[in-house]
């Protein structure tokens, strides 16, 4: 909105006006309104969830050793964190732009999805919450929207990357003239960085390129949902999800800025994708919310973001991930998500595995994987037996979790944009 307003004041040569077409001050001046607006808006939404006491149904006492009870504690946080992020992609985005269009649509689904989940937990005082096949089926509609989309617009182009050999063994990476649409996308450790989906469905002949947009879309929604409820398994500690998902958006951020500008994207042989700079606004107005909601998500939490906040978190990184084609990066840079999914996947198989050979054997202590780490010997089920029931040896206090969590996902961003010089 204020994007367009100053565009047409710079025409009349105001002084001052040029400077919102600069990328970098939209992006960051997104980032500061997004952090000032979840930090008083999360006050406000705090108070009167309190003032109506909405919270959560109460939380395991026995989960954490320490014996902090988080009785009472206000829920559906995720409501400070979508309006942080829509407030300032509406007000400083380019809002013809298809991208950002996508991304506002996928948070305000997710974030519905969320809500009504929580809602159910709360005033219908039933824990189980939405429905695990209703939250599927919306996470996988907004996949193949965002699937569909991104084949049928003609706005959602790129300029794939082509790597010339010249003398001396210097090697010049130049990208197509013309934007088109590409199956394309990129894929670490390979050397020119590319995967065509059309090339895995060469089997079926001609059709071979209308089968590879099949199988991107279905790949879209598998992202999707998958980042989702991985996201949503990761919250289950004060500031694990908010952090681990802000440090995860900034290295977004970063490859949709190198994606946006051809000069970058030649220099790390990756495909140049016009238009995708309103994702960096996007991004930054992400991790604004993110980092002004840890400021009361933070242990001890005075708010939780519920599933409200994780599933539309996750969305949103998914479909970014999506959008500028790295989608194939994310078991890298998710890897936080990966494994708390994968461990509750583990523990719930291999339990009923043994339960159908009249044993009760689990794996882990606890799952999502995080809560393995926090859980004493003693509160563990006497009529079970664990395969890592020593490990760890002492439980760890949640705040050392958390922040042990988030140096992971530190590294696993570096690796994620290393990956694009090691081929």
């Amino acid at each position: 909105m204020l994007y367009y307003i100053f565009r047409f004041l710079d025409q009349y040569d105001i002084p001052g006006a040029h400077i919102w077409s600069y990328i970098s001050f939209r992006a960051l001046l997104t980032l500061i309104l997004s952090l000032c607006i979840s930090a008083w808006f999360g006050e406000l939404f705090i108070k009167y969830m309190k003032r109506r006491n909405i919270s959560e149904i109460q939380r395991d006492p026995s989960i954490d050793p320490f014996g902090v009870q988080k009785k009472g504690v206000p829920t559906m946080g995720g409501i400070i964190i979508i309006v942080a992020i829509l407030v300032p992609a509406l007000l400083l985005g380019r809002m013809r732009n298809i991208y950002l269009i996508l991304m506002i649509i996928t948070t305000l689904w997710l974030g519905f999805l969320g809500f009504l989940d929580d809602y159910i937990k709360i005033f219908r005082r039933n824990k189980e919450g939405l429905k695990g096949k209703y939250k599927i089926v919306g996470q996988v509609t907004i996949g193949l929207i965002v699937g569909l989309v991104l084949y049928f617009s003609p706005d959602a182009v790129m300029r794939e990357n082509v790597t010339l050999e010249k003398q001396h063994q210097v090697t010049v990476v130049k990208h197509k003239s013309e934007a088109a649409k590409s199956l394309k996308t990129t894929i670490p450790f390979v050397k020119n960085h590319n995967l065509d989906y059309s090339e895995l469905t060469s089997f079926c002949g001609r059709y071979s390129e209308e089968a590879g947009w099949v199988l991107f879309v279905l790949m879209t929604i598998l992202v999707v949902t998958a980042v989702s409820n991985g996201a949503n398994l990761n919250d289950g500690m004060d500031g694990m999800c908010a952090g681990n998902s802000a440090i995860i958006g900034v290295a977004l951020g970063i490859l949709a800025y190198v994606s946006s500008h051809i000069e970058y994207a030649a220099y790390l042989n990756i495909m140049y994708i016009p238009g995708s700079e309103e994702l960096v606004v996007f991004m930054c107005a992400f991790i604004g919310a993110l980092i002004g909601f840890l400021w009361y998500n933070a242990y001890p939490a005075q708010v939780f973001m519920g599933d409200t906040g994780s599933l539309t978190i996750g969305g949103i990184i998914g479909v970014c991930a999506v959008i500028i084609h790295k989608e194939l990066l994310l078991p890298i840079l998710c890897g936080i998500f990966f494994v708390e999914s994968l461990s509750v996947i583990i523990q719930t198989q291999w339990f009923k595995y043994q339960k159908r050979r009249g044993q009760r054997v689990r794996v882990f202590r606890a799952t999502p994987i995080h809560d393995n780490f926090r859980k004493l010997d003693s509160q563990l089920d006497a009529t079970s037996r664990y395969v890592l029931q020593g490990w760890p040896r002492r439980p760890f206090h949640e705040s050392t979790i958390t922040i042990r969590f988030w140096i992971v996902t530190i590294i696993l961003a570096a690796m994620t944009i290393i990956t694009l010089k090691i081929r």
